[in-house]
């Protein structure tokens, strides 16, 4: 997940770093597995007749588990560019090679913190990245996408607080209420809970940069995190504090979105659609294979965050309590409206567009709101995929 919100706004500075790093061959072989046997021919699980020979998927951030399922495609064979930052392998689905490979590429700092949208219209290569749906509206106009599958239902975004500091209370409302700073990394999620009367625009502080210094030294205060993520590291982790926070998810609160469905340039649906009836199924699979073992795909991330050296630490602990808590705590379920994992409920993505459009237009990034029904679609979806209950 996205650890701060990234600009909205392409920068020469962003487009130089990506080329740059398009062209980098520093290659790390792994440890071969056993090699997947292949697809059976012309069955749902070989996509060499119709895919890209590399499908190409790009993240919005780091390597973590909360894109596992993503992860989790890439085959024993796999290279590792050192300099490009990307990992490369056969694309494995349920224990067989489909016939083309994988790249999977991370975000954030790799890409100078480019909106996935941007990235996938400069590189034609890009097959499909992951797309929040408030990006997906803020891109709507210059950089369309469509959402064609939904990994992780419910955000884990959230607001986190030290219980010492606030006694009692257990919700965002109720400590929002107290007149504390509202400390986040963009100005969407400050601005929905100011439109729902949950803060002031007095206490919108949007300084955070992703580090726990100002928490630790000033423990009164709101913050942004992940569920899947800070109260874990917090607690573990970071010695300063070495205890629980207190947080609440903001999906509570009206925070609706769905976070990083996995999108395709809407140019290039068309070309795509023989090649996306038979990934998406896979793809839809690959995040409940992948949370029920999430063991091998974890130490891949963590692999891959140790080689990248971009500043970033990762843990084998947090990837597996990110595991863990993406079923436990209800992120990743089966689509509510129709019990079908990964696909889109029609209202909620009006309810979204509704919610969102109005508040990005308000500050300038749009100047129109776009249809909701033109940024996503469940043709792909196979409705036989379901999470088992637990």
């Amino acid at each position: 997940m996205n650890r701060t919100s990234a600009p909205l706004a392409a920068t020469a500075f962003a487009v130089a770093l990506l080329l740059s790093a398009c062209g980098g061959a520093d290659e790390t072989g792994a440890p071969a597995g056993p090699a997947a046997p292949p697809a059976e021919a012309g069955s749902p699980l070989d996509l060499s007749d119709v895919c890209p020979a590399t499908v190409v998927l790009q993240q919005d951030w780091q390597p973590e588990a909360e894109h596992g399922s993503m992860y989790s495609l890439v085959g024993p064979d796999y290279t590792i560019d050192t300099s490009a930052k990307t990992v490369t392998g056969s694309l494995v689905a349920q224990g067989v090679d489909t016939g083309v490979d994988v790249e999977v590429r991370p975000g954030g700092p790799n890409v100078g913190f480019q909106p996935v949208p941007a990235l996938m219209y400069l590189d034609d290569a890009i097959t499909l990245g992951a797309v929040n749906s408030d990006a997906a509206i803020a891109a709507a106009a210059d950089q369309p996408t469509v959402a064609v599958v939904s990994q992780m239902t419910v955000s884990p975004q959230i607001l986190m607080w030290d219980p010492e500091s606030h006694p009692g209370m257990t919700t965002i409302r109720e400590i929002g209420a107290t007149g504390v700073p509202v400390v986040t990394a963009g100005d969407v999620i400050p601005a929905l809970l100011v439109s729902r009367g949950i803060i002031t625009q007095e206490q919108v502080d949007t300084s955070y940069e992703g580090t726990p210094a100002r928490f630790v030294s000033d423990p009164s205060i709101l913050q942004q995190g992940f569920a899947t993520a800070e109260p874990y590291v917090y607690q573990n982790e970071i010695g300063e504090w070495a205890r629980p926070v207190g947080y609440e998810p903001l999906a509570n609160h009206g925070y609706s979105i769905y976070p990083e469905p996995l999108a395709v340039r809407a140019d290039k649906l068309d070309e795509l659609r023989p090649c996306l009836q038979k990934l998406v199924p896979i793809l839809q699979q690959s995040q409940i294979d992948y949370l029920a073992n999430p063991g091998p795909t974890n130490r891949l991330i963590v692999e891959l965050v140790e080689v990248y050296q971009t500043g970033w630490t990762y843990s084998e602990g947090v990837a597996e309590f990110s595991a863990r808590a993406q079923v436990e705590q209800g992120f990743v379920v089966n689509d509510p409206a129709s019990g079908v994992f990964g696909q889109f409920d029609p209202a909620r993505m009006q309810e979204i567009v509704s919610t969102f459009g109005p508040i990005l237009q308000s500050q300038g990034t749009i100047t129109s709101v776009p249809d909701a029904e033109s940024l996503y679609t469940n043709e792909f979806i196979d409705p036989n995929i379901r999470m088992e209950a637990p």
